[in-house]
């Protein structure tokens, strides 16, 4: 469904409410805030002016607004280290005539169709079991990732698992979020399989993302 986009905004846990008001200002009809951890090494936030901080994950989706994210970026100060990033992932649909007006509504601006563009990055998510996420990092970083960050969830479907994988799957689990480069996304996602698979204690599955507009990546970049 062209114009529509999932929001994911992830930041200190002590800036969530911050953002999520922000959020609130712009017209966003719903936003869900997810509570995370941060996963990069020390070196990686020394070079980024972090701190080793719990982390919150805002989940919003709505029209797909460029101008939005540049003023997330400005507002929000995503260019500053430290302050958090934000990147957007095309949604196909929304199921209902109700529900697409609720969440897509376009009072204050006109939601832009999406266009044919080079995607220059891609979220990796690594669903593993819970206790696991510093090896499913320590793979994904000697593959060229940089940190990333996870969130607790709780997994079902353990029968099917055991039919399709011959293994008893873990309920507690941890999403690892990763956003990378697009070059960059088969190796790392290669190495998490190789070392933390589904054959291993890890239990790791792996897919990913594009992303289609992305703030408070620059010093990152810069560094690199």
């Amino acid at each position: 469904m062209g114009g529509a986009v999932l929001m994911i905004t992830i930041t200190d846990r002590s800036r969530g409410e911050e953002f999520a008001a922000w959020y609130e200002r712009q017209g966003a009809p719903l936003v869900l805030t997810a509570l995370g951890q941060g996963t990069a090494t020390t070196e990686v936030l020394d070079c980024l002016g972090l701190e080793a901080t719990e982390k919150a994950v805002l989940f919003c989706v709505a029209p797909h607004w460029p101008r939005l994210v540049r003023r997330a970026a400005k507002e929000l100060w995503l260019d500053v280290p430290g302050r958090g990033i934000l990147m957007t992932v095309p949604v196909s649909s929304v199921g209902g005539a109700a529900a697409k007006e609720y969440l897509l509504h376009t009072e204050h601006e006109e939601a832009e169709e999406m266009t044919e563009k080079e995607l220059t990055h891609e979220l990796i998510v690594a669903i593993t079991n819970q206790g696991y996420t510093d090896q499913v990092m320590d793979a994904a970083r000697a593959a060229g990732a940089t940190g990333g960050t996870s969130v607790h969830a709780k997994g079902t479907g353990t029968e099917l698992a055991r039919k399709f994988f011959g293994v008893s799957i873990a309920e507690e689990k941890e999403m690892v979020l990763i956003l990378t480069r697009a070059e960059d996304r088969n190796a790392i996602m290669k190495a998490i399989m190789a070392k933390t698979g589904m054959r291993t204690a890890a239990q790791s599955l792996v897919f990913s993302l594009p992303v289609s507009d992305i703030a408070g990546l620059r010093q990152l970049e810069n560094e690199e």
